[in-house]
């Protein structure tokens, strides 16, 4: 097979690698930067299209990079992909991801140093996620933490702000701003949580102790339910502490608490890893819509871009090359 892996330079690597990359989670990333990228006062334009770049592309390179330490799974769950089915090169693809992702910690590096030292962390934390993942403790929590990086690093993204300064009791809008950080923890730990219903035999397969080859089904829907909750919770808690209420932000995040609601109920009425990736894409839904939310609670003039980034999602989402992934 890996006589047939398609060099760098051709245009069969790229159409393979952008498969890998999963465009439609690209939103995932960038709705999470953008959160950041709203809680800065009075931002200035080129700054956040900057920041906003590499934020958004990170989830696509991170995951690139996630598949090359787990191609025995995904060759039973997920046998479409050009890196399984020896189109692309485990070691190009990892090569492309490490170079695309250090671009990306040095352009948050030029826009805030302190920033610099949190996307480095990001590739650690991305370098070391397969071992945590073939436990039942600790897949969710490690990934979730290096999502809940990303509003951290498009906060810093304003030069007059340092690491600390984000946890600072003396800046009126840090309360919000936590409670916004750990919306997007929950929020995409649920995304990581529900995310194994469709990968149970695969994982069982080849020794991933995930939690529902642990514990079962049942037990991970209400794994997928709690976390839900905090999602939830976290999301309005940040928008009433945020003391910037608006009608814009809050239908959007009875959107996202609706999608999420339906998702959860959905996942409790199946016992079938192939039905489930419909939940699996309300979260999806429910991720992005919680942040929008939050993004036009703090700036309700950015609704025209709101409204085309969802948009985006939504085709991309639609044209996956795998109905059945997510």
């Amino acid at each position: 097979m890996a006589d047939r892996a398609a060099g760098v330079l051709t245009g069969r690597f790229w159409r393979g690698y952008l498969v890998t990359m999963r465009p439609y989670l690209l939103f995932v990333s960038g709705a999470a930067g953008a959160v950041g990228l709203a809680f800065i006062p009075a931002p200035a334009t080129w700054r956040v299209l900057l920041a906003f770049l590499p934020l958004f592309f990170s989830y696509g390179l991170g995951q690139a990079l996630t598949d090359c330490f787990q191609t025995d799974t995904d060759s039973i769950s997920s046998p479409y992909r050009p890196m399984v089915r020896g189109d692309i090169s485990r070691r190009a693809v990892m090569a492309t991801s490490l170079v695309g992702l250090i671009l990306g910690v040095l352009i948050m590096g030029f826009l805030n140093r302190w920033a610099l030292i949190l996307a480095a962390l990001t590739v650690v934390g991305l370098l070391t996620y397969t071992p945590l993942k073939r436990t039942w403790w600790g897949g969710p929590p490690w990934n979730s933490w290096i999502v809940a990086l990303l509003p951290m690093i498009g906060r810093l993204a304003d030069p007059g702000v340092g690491l600390f300064s984000l946890f600072s009791r003396s800046r009126p809008e840090t309360g919000a701003f936590l409670a916004a950080v750990a919306a997007i923890f929950f929020g995409y730990a649920n995304f990581v949580v529900m995310g194994y219903f469709k990968d149970i035999s695969a994982d069982r397969q080849t020794g991933y102790n995930t939690f529902p080859v642990r514990f079962g089904w049942l037990a991970n829907a209400v794994y997928s339910d709690l976390v839900a909750l905090g999602a939830a919770a976290g999301s309005g808690l940040s928008i009433w502490l945020s003391g910037r209420f608006n009608w814009l932000g809050a239908v959007v995040f009875c959107a996202g608490l609706v999608v999420n609601l339906w998702a959860q109920i959905a996942i409790h009425g199946i016992r079938d890893e192939a039905r489930s990736h419909g939940p699996i894409a309300n979260v999806v839904r429910a991720f992005v819509l919680y942040c929008l939310a939050l993004v036009l609670t703090m700036k309700p003039g950015w609704v025209l871009p709101a409204v085309l980034f969802y948009l985006g999602f939504e085709l991309v989402l639609k044209l996956r090359p795998e109905q059945a992934q997510v």
